[in-house]
C-alpha cells in the first residue's frame, strides 16, 4: 500500500490543501512495516487537482490533519481512503500508529 502524508516543516501539515510537499510511503500492511520513504513536490493548488495526482503516484491512502468535504469526496471517487485529525507528527510515527492500529486522531482541523 502506499500512504500519502501532506508536509510542512518536516511533520504533518495540518490544512491538507496548502502543503508544500508529500511524504510517499511505501507500507506492507500485513507486516505492519515501511517499505520506502520518499518526498515529493507539491504541485500548485488547484481544487480537485491533488486526489487525481495523488492517484496517479498509486496511492491508496491519505492521512491528514484537516480535508474540505469536497477533497474527501473527490479521493473517494479515486478509490484513495482518507484519515483525519491526524497530529502533526513525522510521517513515520503516523505511519508506524497507522499500521499498528493505534493512530489517534481527533477533529477535523478544516472547516470548508
Amino acid at each position: 500500500m502506499k500512504i500519502a502524508i501532506p508536509m510542512a516543516d518536516g511533520r504533518l501539515a495540518m490544512h491538507f490543501g496548502h502543503c508544500g510537499s508529500f511524504a510517499l510511503i511505501d507500507a506492507d500492511h500485513e507486516n505492519r512495516k515501511i517499505l520506502k520513504t520518499e518526498t515529493v513536490e507539491a504541485p500548485e493548488h488547484q481544487p480537485g487537482l491533488l486526489p487525481r495526482w495523488l492517484a496517479q503516484k498509486g496511492v491508496n491512502v491519505v492521512i491528514a490533519g484537516g480535508m474540505g468535504a469536497r477533497a474527501q469526496m473527490l479521493f473517494s471517487d479515486h478509490g484513495i481512503g482518507v484519515v483525519i485529525g491526524a497530529p502533526a507528527e513525522t510521517p513515520e510515527e503516523i505511519v508506524t500508529a497507522y499500521l499498528a492500529g493505534t493512530l489517534k486522531t481527533g477533529q477535523n482541523v478544516c472547516d470548508h
